[in-house]
């Protein structure tokens, strides 16, 4: 009996699987060891696909790159964006943004703290489309959060004539700080710390305390 091809939805799916499985393993390599590290290979030790199917999935190895930049936001938008979205618009969703960030990086969603802190050290000095796409999804998370300290400060949450795109500023700066320390000195505490300066900040600039909750 002659065996029928396999319907072409079918292996679309499968290859669509298999594509998800070897990015999963992609992003996880590349924010410990950076995207210059991943390789065919190297994915193949780990994923289970072949080598030669991995190279016919992304054709080169900066399509794998760009692929798992676009893997790795997605991600981020899962841990970070989407559980804040529950807090009102402004302050709180500010807030929450934090702490989502916060417990993101804690918790290590990738083995290597946070992705794009790994990899914008990597690519901050190199031009191509990869570091391209790295500062669009760099400057749209910033850019996020900057409109959401705007709408505090259009709401009254926070003081008039605050710069929103200083405070976003500084909030990063303070997140990435946090994951770096954590990484570099195994310590946990760093977090906690960071909340508390960030509180700090944002109740600098008029927040209410009690929406940002108990420091610490």
């Amino acid at each position: 009996m002659t065996e029928l091809p396999e319907p072409t939805d079918l292996r679309r799916v499968r290859g669509d699987r298999t594509r998800g499985a070897v990015l999963d393993h992609a992003v996880q390599q590349a924010s410990v060891r950076g995207l210059e590290a991943l390789s065919f290979g190297g994915l193949a030790e780990s994923a289970p696909v072949n080598k030669s199917a991995i190279a016919g999935l992304f054709g080169s190895k900066e399509k794998l790159q760009l692929a798992a930049v676009e893997r790795a936001a997605e991600i981020y938008r899962e841990h970070v964006v989407v559980p804040a979205r529950s807090a009102e618009r402004g302050l709180a969703r500010v807030w929450a943004l934090v702490l989502a960030w916060t417990e993101y990086s804690r918790s290590r969603v990738f083995l290597g703290g946070c992705f794009f802190r790994t990899v914008e050290m990597e690519f901050d000095m190199r031009e191509g489309p990869v570091r391209d796409a790295v500062a669009e999804a760099q400057r749209s998370w910033e850019s996020y959060v900057a409109h959401q300290v705007r709408t505090a400060v259009d709401a009254g949450e926070l003081a008039p004539g605050v710069d929103a795109l200083q405070v976003s500023f500084e909030l990063n700066a303070m997140l990435n700080a946090a994951n770096d320390r954590s990484l570099l000195f195994d310590d946990d505490d760093v977090y906690d710390r960071a909340l508390v300066a960030m509180r700090a900040l944002l109740v600098a600039r008029g927040a209410d305390p009690a929406v940002l909750g108990a420091p610490g």
